[in-house]
């Protein structure tokens, strides 16, 4: 396993005497792409802005790893982001929910712009425009006026402007909110060709398909804290170790139908209104018992499934589970 880039240690944050951080502890590791997940309002955002050092938190401390450092030990290596702004500054991008570009200059003059900010010499601007033009497909778009850039070309901009320092940690909130579906399968492709480059990646979104297919690890915010992260594998083996089952049926009585089904292999029962879910680890030997009840039950078969756990799933259950 990779080292550790970032220390997370027991950080909570609170506004107005409301707690949205309640005691957060998290390593997050050089080369992945950690997803952090959560409801609206779950503190997502807060989380990210006390990571990269925009808010400082009541208690707790984050720790970065400054790779400039070399003649230190390793744990010396570690400095709280509250503490070395300017080398924050050099260690992380950051990408806003909304696009934070200036939209009366191009999309090279914003490049140019940000890296001036970063005290890159022209030179180096000039590499690494060219460089993350190709990486986020804008060079034919270069000097065109950014207010000009449909949703999806304003946001590979924004998230090539957090890129223009070359960081070591990108951290990104809600990066595709408000983009069609096609556009924001062109940004999460987008943070894969990122991530391979090296960067570590810290993503912060509630579209549960595109974080579990591309993170490396997620962690679920609920009630201020990360109590689970891991891979989605992880996350569901704490829930089941089996597959679920999903049925349809009409008229759709799930209740008799539920306790009629008494099985040692069924591993949890839940009707869920629209459909009913079976969890199990021999789907093979307890769906044609199913199908045989609700034979036996006037019951019509609309539709079946069998799957893992998705991420949507686990992050209800694990919600569930702390109610």
């Amino acid at each position: 396993m990779n080292l550790p880039v970032i220390k997370i240690e027991n950080i909570k944050k609170s506004f107005a005497g409301n707690d949205i951080l309640s005691g957060i502890s998290l390593e997050i590791y050089s080369g992945e792409i950690l997803g952090i997940v959560g409801a609206s309002g779950s503190g997502k955002t807060t989380f990210l802005n006390t990571i990269i050092g925009f808010l400082k938190p009541d208690t707790g401390t984050i720790y970065f790893k400054n790779k400039n450092i070399f003649e230190m030990s390793e744990s010396s290596q570690f400095r709280p982001v509250t503490e070395d702004i300017d080398e924050v500054k050099r260690t992380f991008g950051f990408a806003a929910q909304h696009p934070s570009v200036y939209l009366n200059l191009t999309v090279f003059e914003n490049l140019d712009y940000f890296g001036a900010l970063y005290n890159l010499t022209k030179e180096a601007r000039l590499t690494n425009i060219n460089t993350l033009l190709d990486l986020v497909e804008l060079d034919a778009a270069r000097d065109v006026l950014a207010k000009n850039l449909s949703g999806g070309m304003l946001r590979r901009l924004d998230i090539a402007c957090s890129l223009i320092h070359d960081p070591e940690v990108l951290i990104l909130d809600e990066p595709t909110s408000d983009l069609d579906p096609i556009l924001a399968k062109h940004i999460w492709g987008l943070l894969q060709k990122i991530n391979k480059r090296g960067t570590t990646v810290i993503v912060a979104s509630h579209h549960f398909t595109e974080i579990e297919e591309i993170c490396s690890r997620i962690g679920i915010l609920s009630q201020g804290k990360i109590e689970y992260v891991g891979t989605l594998n992880e996350l569901t083996s704490m829930l089941t170790k089996g597959l679920q089952i999903r049925i349809e049926t009409y008229p759709g009585n799930y209740e008799k139908i539920l306790k009629a089904l008494k099985d040692p292999l069924i591993i949890e029962k839940e009707n869920r209104g629209s459909e009913f879910v079976i969890h199990t680890s021999k789907p093979e030997k307890v769906l044609p018992k199913i199908l045989k009840v609700i034979t036996e039950m006037d019951e019509n078969l609309m539709d079946v499934s069998i799957s893992k756990l998705n991420l949507k799933d686990v992050f209800s259950k694990l919600n569930k589970k702390k109610k």
